[in-house]
């Protein structure tokens, strides 16, 4: 059955083999594994992951991978990494709720071994700007460059309508080669709302979508635009194919031209998943999926099945299965 809005459901929990024969039978069976990036409150900890064979069971690898250590506050939220051509991850995050004007950035070659952290300070040129919020980080093939994308506020530059001046997001984005120049930060999409947690996703030659959270009293959910490039322009966004207090949307891509979409259904405390393999139509696919517990947004990339057998030689046995929640406010 195909649904505009989840179904509630209560998931039971699922205890997982020891990670290392997980690994083994992973590798048996493909070259590359999903990875989905995380972290648990209060985001003081650092960078966890996630990983799965299938997009659907997930197993938490149960080790802090990476501590934060730039920006005022030292967290670590919305991580979001990208592999390069080179085979280079690289990995941008939230570092604080409000007054930072950036985002933290840190690079890897296998996910344990990480460069020095730097903050990326994008907005400065905006003195006023409230928060940095949630940087998605793509990397766009036809271009040759990487788009990072967030959420920031700037009082009185656009109609708030039952907003606070301080609470109404638009995104904006900037874009770089070598993560040592950035393009200067521009306006990624006004869509008339407050708007958040943005996914840019590649479907073929000039064909991308955009999933993002239209962050508006008392909506707070997910919805859909189609562009032809990955800057767009993205116009007509979708009504919301999710209820409301969604939030978070992650994208990962099944075979046959399908995609599933993750999103944090705070309200109920446990995670959503939508599968679709046009975006204009969605079916619940939640009670066929599992998350561990305190997993909060992040993004699903992919690794080679070896890269997981390296991570996973010292990472303890994972924890059971269920489902999770978080809010932005």
């Amino acid at each position: 059955m195909t649904f505009r809005f989840y179904m509630m459901f209560k998931p039971k929990p699922i205890r997982f083999l020891p990670l290392l024969l997980g690994a083994a039978l992973l590798a048996s069976c493909s070259n590359d594994v999903y990875m989905f990036t995380s972290f648990h409150e209060p985001a003081n900890e650092g960078l966890r992951l996630l990983y799965s064979n299938d997009g659907y069971k997930w197993t938490d690898l149960n080790r802090i991978f990476l501590t934060p250590q730039v920006g005022p506050s030292k967290l670590m939220r919305d991580p979001s990494i990208s592999r390069g051509p080179d085979g280079t991850y690289h990995l941008v995050w939230t570092c604080g709720w409000k007054g930072d004007k950036g985002f933290g950035y840190a690079s890897s070659k296998d996910l344990v071994h990480w460069s020095e952290q730097r903050f990326i300070d994008v907005m400065s040129q905006e003195p006023t700007t409230v928060n940095v919020w949630a940087p998605e980080i793509f990397y766009d093939a036809p271009t040759k460059q990487y788009l990072i994308v967030w959420a920031s506020t700037i009082p009185f530059r656009f109609p708030r309508g039952i907003e606070d001046e301080d609470n109404n997001h638009r995104l904006y984005y900037t874009t770089t080669q070598d993560f040592q120049t950035f393009t200067p930060a521009k306006l990624f999409i006004d869509p008339g709302f407050s708007s958040i947690d943005a996914v840019v996703v590649p479907r073929g030659p000039q064909d991308y979508v955009l999933v993002v959270k239209d962050n508006t009293r008392p909506n707070r959910n997910i919805k859909v635009a189609f562009g032809p490039t990955a800057l767009g322009p993205f116009p007509n966004v979708s009504e919301p194919f999710t209820g409301n207090f969604t939030e978070g949307p992650s994208v990962l891509a099944l075979p046959h031209k399908e995609w599933l979409i993750y999103y944090d259904a705070y309200k109920e405390k446990r995670y959503g998943v939508m599968k679709t393999s046009d975006f204009k139509s969605f079916t619940d696919v939640s009670a066929q999926t599992s998350v561990p517990q305190g997993h909060k947004h992040g993004t699903v990339f992919t690794v080679p099945a070896k890269t997981l057998k390296n991570l996973l030689r010292s990472a303890p046995v994972g924890a059971a299965a269920t489902s999770t929640s978080g809010t932005h406010e």
